[in-house]
């Protein structure tokens, strides 16, 4: 039996849920919320590319009311949270979401990550499994998925690469690119290839998505996460990953998905055949806020299987 449960603070409507807060890592400031009572077992949210916590605005509600305490951050260059010139790859968004455990939520939690969260979730659940209860990703991203980098490349490839992708993506006149995204119909259009049913962008998503865009380090932050991304070492690739993981995973995956198409699950399966899996009909790359209540009811059915605690005894 847990402890009687602390009363647990409104949740405002949209992408504002919860009680928010800063905390500081490394110097930098990260932003993050939580929704509900401290004494239920912990879930932590992690947000896709482009996104941040309020993403979750459908989703942090439901599993509230389950009976988790749900905590959301922003990854470092995302978001509220400080957008750093630093190699922003999941390496370091894995060492983030383990500190907020250790010193945030002070508790080992169920890791969800959409996307791009996918991927960290994944990390931090083979890097720092002591932390991590489950892995649920919805879906998980990663190019090297369908492109899987050589066991052995030889030195002066590694240079060459360095070195193209590093001017390539200085070269990029992402100060111009990004702004003109945030503020014109081409969000728009990238947004609807996240969502095909059509159910989804909205004038809150929009205002989601183009805010951090708009902020003074984001063309730094993504130039940085663009190279580190391409350069990090097989170790720290999914595929590698997935051989590692040893932890209950769910894969939660939209049969209309453009940008990750389903049928990348066949390499996950071959990584990794025990894994869970739920396909749903129709939706996209962002199932969780595309179709909420199915997203909701196929994840709470997976989490109530879980060993150890899951839901309040008093509820």
């Amino acid at each position: 039996m847990l402890a009687s449960p602390v009363p647990c603070p409104v949740a405002p409507a949209g992408a504002a849920w919860g009680e928010a807060a800063t905390w500081h890592w490394r110097g930098l400031a990260v932003h993050w919320r939580r929704l509900g009572n401290r004494s239920d077992p912990a879930l932590v949210l992690l947000h896709g590319f482009g996104a941040a916590s309020g993403h979750w605005r459908h989703n942090a509600g439901a599993l509230a009311e389950a009976g988790w305490c749900v905590y959301a951050l922003d990854l470092v260059g995302f978001g509220a949270s400080s957008q750093p010139k630093l190699r922003l790859d999941n390496r370091l968004w894995a060492r983030q979401v383990v500190a907020f455990l250790e010193q945030v939520v002070q508790a080992p939690a169920v890791l969800i990550g959409n996307s791009l969260g996918g991927l960290v979730a994944l990390s931090c659940g083979v890097w720092a499994p002591g932390w991590v209860r489950a892995v649920v990703v919805a879906p998980l991203a990663d190019p090297t998925l369908l492109m899987p980098v050589p066991k052995r490349r030889p030195p002066w490839r590694r240079r060459l690469q360095r070195w193209l992708v590093t001017w390539a993506c200085r070269l990029l006149p992402l100060e111009l690119l990004i702004p003109l995204i945030a503020r014109t119909p081409l969000l728009d259009g990238a947004l609807a290839a996240a969502y095909p049913s059509g159910q989804g962008p909205d004038p809150e998503l929009r205002r989601l998505v183009a805010r951090p865009a708009l902020r003074p380090q984001a063309a730094q932050a993504l130039r940085a996460m663009s190279i580190a991304m391409a350069l990090r070492p097989r170790g720290a690739t999914a595929p590698q990953l997935l051989d590692q993981l040893d932890l209950p995973l769910l894969v939660i995956w939209g049969s209309r998905d453009t940008l990750v198409p389903p049928s990348v699950r066949h390499q996950l399966q071959r990584h990794r055949p025990d894994l869970d899996l739920v396909l749903l009909e129709g939706a996209g790359h962002c199932p969780h806020d595309e179709d909420p209540e199915r997203f909701n009811r196929s994840l709470l059915n997976w989490l109530g299987q879980l060993p150890g605690p899951s839901l309040r005894t008093d509820a």
